[in-house]
């Protein structure tokens, strides 16, 4: 059996280094490198960053006044005037949004509002690794919300999320949060450096592939920042 590689990830930044150091080179923070298992060569290579813009089949090179544009792109309007017109009119489909905010300041709250409107005329997903069902259902029937079109799975293992997504089809779908989603390809804790970034790169080269609009609900830590790596 090949031995195990192991790196060290900066939890600020998300930089990587062969081994420990009181410093992060990159960003400079102390005392911030965490050992973490590097994956399989044959893992880190290949397809598996194939399709992240959405392109799937043999790469091409076009010339951009070719490409057709087909007019206005089609958006999805969240039926949330001010959510809308931060969105510049409405979802576009295979984007994806992330919605940061201090704990309790609504986010969880805003985008099940979000789900409700649309589930009356589209297919929606909530996808929570946080809270149980229970919970969810109390806050949409205390906000009196029309709750018989919203779909909503308990999961935080990603490759089971976007398996799911994929039977289900939902024009729109929701991840609360990030910080609690994690991956099998790696063997660190949800919430870490590498389990961010990889599972926020799954979930996003799924939303270009299957054309999904997607949030992703992320922490901030107490300067407002979002927490954990930069590479949301």
């Amino acid at each position: 059996m090949a031995r195990q590689k192991t790196l060290y990830s900066c939890s600020e930044c998300g930089a990587q280094a062969p081994k420990w150091a009181g410093q992060c080179g990159e960003c400079g923070a102390w005392n911030t490198l965490i050992e973490v298992v590097a994956p399989p060569a044959d893992k880190a290579r290949g397809g598996r960053f194939g399709g992240y813009a959405g392109v799937t089949s043999e790469l091409t090179v076009t010339s951009l006044a070719e490409v057709e544009s087909g007019g206005e792109i089609p958006r999805i309007p969240c039926g949330l005037s001010e959510l809308d017109h931060v969105l510049g009119g409405g979802l576009v489909p295979g984007s994806v949004v992330v919605i940061g905010g201090d704990p309790g300041i609504g986010k969880s709250t805003i985008l099940l509002q979000t789900l409700a409107t649309l589930a009356q005329q589209i297919r929606t997903l909530y996808v929570t690794g946080e809270e149980s069902p229970q919970q969810i259902s109390l806050r949409g029937k205390r906000l009196d919300l029309p709750l018989e079109g919203v779909r909503l799975l308990t999961e935080t293992q990603v490759e089971r999320i976007i398996a799911l997504a994929a039977k289900e089809r939902p024009q729109v779908m929701v991840i609360d949060s990030i910080q609690t989603i994690h991956t099998e390809l790696l063997q660190s804790a949800p919430g870490s450096v590498a389990q961010v970034r990889e599972s926020a790169a799954q979930l996003v080269r799924f939303a270009k592939q299957s054309g999904i609009a997607m949030f992703l609900v992320g922490h901030v830590t107490k300067e407002g920042q979002l927490a954990g790596p930069r590479v949301l």
